[in-house]
């Protein structure tokens, strides 16, 4: 059993972090007595905390009042630049990927992550889009990310902010973009059942983009409904309604019923650019699910906030996914297990948690927290 040498502390955890904020964020928050590195700070502890911009200012002794830091920054967040900030935000996700990590033939996915809204302010309105209810509200700040599928480390490569006018095929556009933007070729996508559509698979047919989609199966007796037949998986070709010719793979499954009897289950996917069989279409696709990790650790390290500025809420959602960025870059490096042959991790090494009380303790020392309240009785007072 290897015995592990070397030291990572807090301090290094919040160096690292917020070199990365400052090389790749241009805005700044300089003041009397505010600091850009100050906000940095600031926004992370809210982060890791789940908590607001004004808790965290009345809970650091020396800070700024919460009212200047949120003005400060308000104001260097300009919400109608927010495609400016989105592609701040991309370079500083990029750079966060080590350069070791192989650019061609990796594997992406593709999905969108919905944060609940229930304000009635029309200029908040026109930056949500509506949906599905879900948590007792139809409108949504909508991100939609791209997630590199490494065996080693898993890293989001990009996002883009989702506005009510954008279009479906132009959401994925943009990330398939941002993907070669940082350098990734001949890459492999994986995407959901609410990708698959006409305009989507045609854009992907005409890139040449390698890709597996789950596909609805829709109809009673034609539509896609009318492809599942036989005893066995099978591939063949189909024509959606709107014309578009795909290669459609059928799975064909086993699952136990509310008896307990094994009963088929048919699983539909669509290929472009790919000959793969049932099987390894089946089998692959199962990777895809590491983006829906990433959305549930988003939601542990996602700030909240009241503001009614959207550059504000999609910059917090945005800095979610960086720090998990961060996390998985120092653990890539500190946690490799020192032996010959490919590298791999020793995931009981810096798991996340301790990634964010690191963090979260390295800015309460920089400030330091109060241990001592002013209060109207002493506790000796107080009969138990």
């Amino acid at each position: 059993m290897r015995i592990a040498q070397e030291r990572l502390s807090d301090r290094e955890v919040r160096e690292a972090t917020c070199e990365i904020m400052r090389k790749c964020w241009s805005w700044e928050t300089e003041g009397y007595r505010i600091t850009t590195q100050m906000t940095r700070d600031v926004l992370s502890k809210a982060a890791v905390e789940n908590s607001s911009v004004e808790a965290v200012c009345g809970d650091l002794q020396g800070m700024v009042d919460s009212n200047t830091l949120r003005e400060s920054l308000l104001r260097a967040l300009d919400q109608y630049s927010l495609r400016e900030h989105e592609a701040e935000m991309n370079a500083a996700l990029a750079g966060t990927v080590p350069v070791q990590i192989g650019r061609r033939g990796v594997q992406i996915a593709i999905d969108w992550h919905d944060e609940p809204f229930y304000g009635k302010t029309p200029a908040l309105l026109s930056a949500t889009c509506r949906g599905m209810a879900k948590a007792g509200s139809t409108h949504f700040f909508r991100l939609a990310s791209v997630y590199l599928i490494d065996k080693t480390a898993r890293f989001t490569l990009g996002v883009t902010y989702v506005l009510p006018e954008d279009e479906m095929v132009s959401v994925v556009a943009r990330l398939l973009d941002r993907v070669q933007v940082a350098g990734f070729e001949d890459t492999i996508a994986y995407l959901d059942k609410g990708f698959c559509t006409g305009p989507v698979l045609r854009l992907l047919q005409q890139r040449r983009q390698k890709a597996v989609l789950a596909c609805p199966i829709r109809g009673k007796a034609g539509g896609t409904k009318a492809l599942c037949k036989g005893r066995a998986s099978y591939v063949t070709e189909y024509t959606f309604t709107d014309g578009t010719r795909v290669q459609a793979v059928m799975v064909a499954t086993r699952v136990p019923d509310a008896t307990g009897k094994r009963r088929r289950k048919w699983l539909l996917f669509v290929t472009v650019a790919l000959n793969w069989s049932p099987q390894q279409v089946y089998q692959r696709y199962r990777r895809r699910f590491g983006i829906e990790c990433s959305y549930r650790i988003l939601r542990q390290c996602r700030a909240s906030t009241s503001s009614r500025h959207p550059a504000f809420r999609f910059l917090l959602l945005g800095l979610a996914l960086l720090l998990q960025n961060i996390w998985s870059r120092l653990r890539w490096c500190v946690a490799r297990i020192p032996q010959p042959g490919p590298r791999q991790i020793d995931p009981a090494i810096f798991p996340f948690s301790t990634f964010k009380r690191f963090l979260l303790r390295a800015v309460e020392y920089v400030y330091s927290v109060p241990t001592i309240l002013d209060v109207y009785f002493s506790p000796e007072s107080v009969i138990y």
